[in-house]
């Protein structure tokens, strides 16, 4: 079938939108009609040469839509359902076997290279390969191929432009809180940056009911969301050292520190800002893939520092994703106060307002 898509075809250029031919769906794999899709930083940052994918490609990760058609073997969905689409896992390894698909061994192969098993591509304009099944959906298009594992029904009464970024961005914020550190009730938190990650993240420290939440953000009108999020703190860093600033509020340092930026010297700034046998999240993709970590040995034994890594939350999507929807109903996870919608059409200038500060998470619904 045909479908009209936004095809990243060089690195730091504007998305094309063009008619593109899609394999119906095989064994295994889902046909979902798109209603909405986020935009995230893994999109540019794939388009831009960070990450192994291969242009020509079509990008996005964050989809909601209707299944059209299901492939042969396919019972988790069916057609007329409403499905979110997130990450795709390979449900085999040994991560997936014990609840942990963001760190699926196949991780990179089913979420990056865009080739089934069979070598085929699903994806193609005029007898030329196209890049597909970015994060097995590719759903910057009217349609989207999924696979089975990475759609998860959700109900139909739900705003799609609320469902699309839960997929990928709200859960790994969320998620980093809720699942990764399991920040305990009545400590304190540290987060750098208040995008739509941090935000989210801020979002389940309140869950988690942290009496302490500190944000960090040099953007007034972020440090104002944050509060009106829960945030106990917001504070610019521009006003004098983080350390100083985070210790005259909590003095003993933070429990728990999590970094959205990928900045070494912000990093080094929350070990700074640490107490003893506390936990510092990772999420952050630095612009230099070499960067190191800015912490000495003597400092991570001294403070019996644990440092994590972070993928998409640590979310099993069929369980998490249904867990904020559910915060989300009983109005403890205003996930509405991140989003502005665009048409998409206008994905470019989606990308422009989201580059300008203008917008938290920006998400094209599909009129």
């Amino acid at each position: 079938m045909q479908a009209l898509a936004a095809v990243a075809r060089a690195p730091h250029s504007e998305f094309s939108l063009e008619t593109i031919t899609l394999d119906g769906p095989r064994p295994g794999e889902v046909l979902v009609k798109m209603e909405a899709v986020g935009i995230c930083h893994t999109d540019l940052a794939a388009r831009d040469g960070a990450l192994p994918v291969a242009l020509p490609a079509v990008f996005g990760h964050e989809g909601c839509g209707v299944v059209e058609a299901v492939g042969e073997g396919v019972t988790k969905v069916a057609p007329g359902d409403r499905v979110g689409i997130t990450f795709a896992s390979c449900g085999s390894c040994a991560a997936c076997r014990t609840g942990s698909p963001s760190y699926c061994h196949n991780f990179m192969h089913l979420n990056y290279d865009g080739v089934r098993a069979d070598g085929s591509r699903p994806l193609s304009q005029g007898g030329d390969s196209i890049t597909g099944l970015f994060f097995g959906q590719s759903s910057f298009a009217t349609y989207s191929l999924a696979l089975e594992r990475n759609v998860v029904k959700v109900p139909a009464d739900l705003p799609a432009e609320l469902v699309a970024p839960i997929g990928c961005g709200v859960q790994t914020g969320a998620g980093a809180v809720m699942r990764s550190l399991a920040c305990r009730s009545g400590s304190s938190l540290l987060v750098a940056g208040a995008g739509s990650v941090g935000l989210a993240a801020v979002m389940g420290a309140v869950v988690r009911e942290c009496a302490t939440i500190i944000v960090i953000e040099p953007h007034a009108s972020r440090r104002d969301l944050a509060l009106e999020l829960g945030a106990t703190h917001a504070i610019d860093p521009a006003t004098g050292p983080v350390a100083d600033q985070v210790r005259a509020i909590v003095g003993a340092g933070v429990d728990y520190a999590i970094d959205t930026s990928g900045i070494p010297a912000v990093i080094d700034s929350l070990v700074k800002s640490m107490t003893f046998h506390s936990k510092l999240g990772l999420i952050g993709v630095p612009a230099n893939p070499e960067a190191a970590l800015p912490i000495t040995v003597i400092e991570t034994l001294v403070l019996g520092l644990t440092v994590v890594g972070i993928i998409e939350g640590d979310s099993d999507p069929d369980e998490f994703i249904p867990e904020l929807i559910e915060l989300w109903r009983a109005g403890r996870f205003p996930i509405e106060k991140l989003v502005s919608t665009f048409p998409f059409t206008k994905i470019n200038d989606a990308v422009a307002a989201q580059h300008r500060g203008e917008v938290l998470k920006p998400v094209l619904v599909h009129e």
